[in-house]
């Protein structure tokens, strides 16, 4: 018996993941613009994000709230950070009693300093909560160019439906229970994107992309640890993968945030001119409070909440990191 999936949030990833799960099961995808629900449903195309792909006949979209979530026996949250716990407040009274919740997002909660799946846990008690995550960038998904991504959850019976409804032949899905080390690397990445962006933008090249890459994920690890995730997990497509990709790929929105932030354009102008969000800006301050909060030394991260958040240029900040006092632990 086919399943029916909901997914809350027609932006670029939102829409691959709807698309995804529509080969293996009856999945809505819902937006908050009627034109972009209307545009999925007559032309099978993402308009507003994705206008070069097609997406499957069968997937379905709706601006209705309550339809896409009371059938649902997934429910996809794949809205920004900042919004999150509203929308799942606003989901959580249709949602049948013990539906696993799925987050896409990789951000943090400015307010409470929570992961989505904490915040997840609290507006939707009584749910199993997953994430899906890895360096998977939704034009590549969608084009069916061979890619990997890991769902997280400690349940293993609910980790193999999920795989087995995000698969498909030029996708694998890994299972990983550690639910808070795939989460933390999710935010963190896209702090270190911003960086990586920002030393191109300067006219650096791959020595330099490469250094705060791998000093990216000692912070990025060093976070979890205190955090009670596994070692591991840094290591595989969640962490190191995913950091490699979102570093490097101009299709990612942090990346290119810094790009421009190294070449000397503000930060209010680079936002207002974009159609999507940069999690990692909105996220930096409070990973940064979290790293404090728990002792753990974040220098790129510093460097990224002042520059986006502080005024400080791109220039002074790579300045401030190689005047660091050097330590003797292995780089």
């Amino acid at each position: 018996m086919r399943i029916n999936v909901a997914v809350i949030g027609a932006g670029s990833w939102g829409t691959t993941v709807a698309a995804l799960a529509a080969e293996n099961a009856d999945t809505v995808l819902w937006s908050r613009r009627e034109t972009l629900a209307d545009a999925i449903n007559n032309h099978h195309v993402n308009t507003d994000y994705l206008a070069d792909f097609t997406l499957p006949q069968q997937l379905r979209a709706t601006t209705d709230l309550r339809a896409a979530v009371a059938t649902a026996d997934v429910l996809v949250m794949a809205v920004p950070s900042h919004g999150y716990r509203e929308v799942a407040a606003q989901a959580a009274p249709y949602l049948r009693p013990w539906v696993p919740v799925v987050s896409l997002v990789k951000g943090i909660e400015r307010s409470s300093l929570k992961r989505m799946s904490e915040v997840t846990a609290e507006e939707m008690p009584g749910h199993p909560v997953a994430v899906l995550t890895g360096p998977n960038l939704a034009k590549e998904i969608l084009a069916g160019q061979p890619a990997a991504s890991v769902v997280a959850i400690n349940d293993g019976t609910i980790a193999s439906e999920l795989q087995r409804i995000f698969s498909r032949p030029s996708l694998r899905i890994y299972t990983n229970p550690d639910v808070v080390g795939c989460e933390v690397s999710g935010v963190v990445k896209n702090i270190i994107a911003i960086a990586a962006g920002m030393a191109e933008g300067m006219g650096f090249g791959e020595n330099t992309r490469a250094t705060l890459i791998t000093r990216g994920l000692a912070e990025m690890t060093r976070l979890g640890m205190a955090l009670g995730a596994s070692a591991g997990t840094f290591a595989g497509l969640a962490g190191m993968g995913d950091l490699i990709a979102t570093c490097s790929s101009k299709q990612s929105r942090n990346n290119t945030v810094g790009l421009r932030l190294g070449e000397g354009q503000a930060i209010k102008d680079i936002l207002a001119g974009m159609n999507m969000v940069a999690e990692g800006v909105k996220s930096s301050p409070p990973v940064l409070d979290l790293a404090r909060r728990y002792g753990v030394e974040m220098p790129i991260t510093e460097q990224v909440v002042a520059v986006c958040h502080h005024g400080r240029s791109a220039r002074d900040a790579l300045t401030a990191l190689m005047q660091r006092t050097t330590n003797s632990k292995l780089g």
